[in-house]
């Protein structure tokens, strides 16, 4: 009985194991942990295009205007970047990179779930070297059409630049989108054109043709064309601490997963089909309708990975279980 145990032991972690991932010779986008001490509240992550393996991150509220670069070989920072030329920043919650080679920070978050009029977006670009560095950004003031609201996503479309903003809601929330061009000197009024669950982070694929929106229990991919939400399915996520962000890396290769904490954890999960930026995310449960997985709320989208993991839990269980009964019938 010992040795069922162990072989069933074995397949289960296997089975949460999943295939190696393919990646870079030199280590670069495997999981790692982020090991800067400044680093406690990592609430966004972006795949550098002009440094493989490195990503660029932020902490959440009230740590001031800094973005760091993160090596995902060693979990090093090996850059800081402080910005100027913005205002006191609020509750910094999403970095994304856009097709212009820019850094687009998300200062988006409102814990009172709506009382600000508005929130903010910084950008600036991508540093060339990497360095500490002070660098001047832009600031583009943003409201909703339909009010305020929390949120905690926000992604650039890597072909045409308009950025979009997921909020963040229990009961679920809307996908909003914003002005072809981002201006200064008034308001960027972002319009819902979708509904989407309970999302803490989001990710386009390289190629722009898929959109990965992630909770703190699980994730969903949508199909992503003319600027709308199509078909969706259920994707595999790790389950962590305080679920916060998501990228995909720069090859498309695989989605990088980010908690927020102390030393927090990264980790990679391999798209469908190994790479190429037109994949999809591996998928957790079955496919289904945009309707049925928007307006949800995210109750569906654990089916993938929570749901595997609790079975397998209650088969190791019921065959110790089972094992012990046995020795005691001996």
């Amino acid at each position: 009985m010992r040795s069922y145990l162990t072989v069933s032991g074995a397949a289960a972690l296997l089975l949460f194991a999943g295939p190696a991932p393919a990646v870079a010779d030199d280590g670069a986008d495997r999981s790692f942990t982020i090991e800067d001490p400044r680093i406690t509240e990592s609430s966004g992550l972006a795949a550098s295009r002009a440094h493989p393996g490195i990503y660029w991150t932020h902490n959440d509220s009230d740590d001031g205007p800094y973005v760091f670069a993160v090596d995902s070989r060693t979990g090093k920072t090996v850059a800081t970047i402080t910005m100027k030329g913005v205002g006191e920043p609020r509750d910094v919650e999403a970095i994304s990179l856009g097709p212009d080679g820019d850094l687009y920070v998300g200062d988006i978050g409102d814990n009172l779930n709506g009382s600000w009029d508005h929130v903010w977006i910084y950008r600036f670009p991508e540093p060339k070297e990497l360095k500490d560095a002070t660098v001047r950004a832009t600031q583009f003031d943003v409201k909703y059409a339909d009010g305020p609201r929390n949120a905690e996503a926000l992604m650039v479309h890597p072909k045409t630049g308009r950025v979009y903003i997921a909020s963040k809601n229990e009961d679920g929330g809307g996908l909003y989108e914003g002005p072809a061009k981002l201006t200064t000197g008034g308001a960027n009024v972002f319009r819902r054109v979708g509904e989407v669950p309970w999302v803490t982070d989001g990710a386009f694929s390289p190629d722009g043709k898929e959109l990965v929106l992630r909770s703190y229990f699980s994730a969903r991919g949508y199909v992503f064309e003319n600027g709308r939400l199509g078909a969706d399915h259920a994707v595999r996520a790790p389950i962590q601490r305080q679920a916060e962000s998501v990228t995909y890396t720069a090859d498309g290769s695989a989605l990088m997963f980010g908690s927020e904490g102390e030393q927090s954890d990264v980790e990679r999960v391999d798209v469908e089909g190994g790479g190429g930026g037109g994949q999809s995310p591996a998928k957790g449960g079955d496919s289904s309708a945009s309707s049925a997985g928007a307006g949800s709320g995210g109750s569906g989208d654990v089916k993938g990975t929570t749901l595997t993991g609790v079975l397998v839990l209650a088969g190791i269980g019921f065959l110790v279980l089972m094992g012990r009964r046995r020795r005691k019938g001996n």
